[in-house]
């Protein structure tokens, strides 16, 4: 709000006017500021399910698959497993030598000993079956294999 400031009569000023209106630099206008934050924050609404991606994998088509429901382990076999060895525990990478030991550990604190498996469709059989293996020997009781269903090719 603008300060009045009295002037004295008979001063440098005309006469006939009393009062000087002077604005103030103290206030800041912070709507401009609100405005600028809210259009970055739906910017950030926006974007952000776009940066989160998972691992790359192109699963094979099931036309009688059924939905996963609970809390899972999820054992991901890409195509560089040829290359590296690797495969991928939840989105972490993990060797094939620390593998059996890492899902030991996470089937004892599980309630149910059960890992779904995804393997890229250009995965061999016999290399999902090394993975297999190991799961098995790691101590889990199932092992399901997750597919990708018809409606989402």
């Amino acid at each position: 709000m603008p300060k009045v400031q009295p002037i004295a009569i008979g001063g440098a000023g005309r006469l006939g006017r009393g009062r000087r209106v002077a604005s103030s630099l103290g206030e800041i206008n912070v709507v401009p500021m609100v405005d600028v934050m809210l259009v970055l924050l739906i910017i950030f609404m926006v974007t952000a399910p776009m940066i989160q991606r998972g691992i790359d994998l192109n699963l094979p088509v099931a036309r009688r698959a059924q939905a996963i429901t609970g809390e899972r382990v999820e054992i991901s076999v890409p195509l560089s497993y040829r290359e590296t060895h690797a495969v991928y525990l939840g989105a972490e990478s993990v060797s094939m030598s620390v593998l059996q030991e890492r899902v030991r550990q996470k089937m004892e604190t599980a309630s149910q000993k059960d890992v779904f498996l995804r393997g890229d469709r250009g995965v061999n059989l016999g290399e999902v079956m090394e993975v297999v293996d190991l799961l098995k020997a790691a101590g889990v009781r199932n092992v399901g294999l997750v597919t990708k269903m018809p409606e989402e090719r």
